[in-house]
């Protein structure tokens, strides 16, 4: 892993959606490392049941899942307060990333990515959170 160039201030709670177990231990223990608290879903079922009473700040979301995909997710996810949405993907078209922002992502990451690629994302989910946005 490459070092760190970003500091979080704040710790998050984050909600990870995402179908393969690997990619889904090493974001865990990567965010876990920085002090965030994790929950993770394996599917979209999951994630709606899961997200409800979360609280979650942010949510970091693989677009394909084995019963729908992010962009659904975003739709059926029904909150009073949106987390700030971060879609994770391994397709990259431009018509993608349009697709996700339409959907309410703030970022669309192209898988493969580094991890600490998350970090400057993180951190403006935390300014946001610290002024009440």
């Amino acid at each position: 892993m490459k070092a760190s160039t970003a500091t979080v201030t704040d710790s998050l709670r984050i909600a990870i959606v995402e179908n393969h177990a690997d990619t889904l231990r090493c974001l865990e223990s990567f965010l876990h490392g920085l002090g965030h608290t994790v929950l993770a879903a394996r599917s979209m079922k999951e994630a709606l049941a899961l997200l409800p009473a979360a609280n979650c700040d942010v949510l970091l979301s693989d677009i394909g899942l084995p019963d729908g995909d992010g962009w659904l997710l975003l739709e059926n996810l029904h909150l009073k307060k949106p987390p700030f949405a971060i879609a994770m993907s391994g397709f990259g078209m431009s018509a993608d990333h349009d697709r996700s922002k339409a959907a309410g992502y703030r970022h669309h990451l192209l898988k493969p990515f580094f991890p600490e690629d998350l970090e400057p994302l993180l951190a403006e989910a935390a300014r946001e959170k610290e002024s009440g946005n």
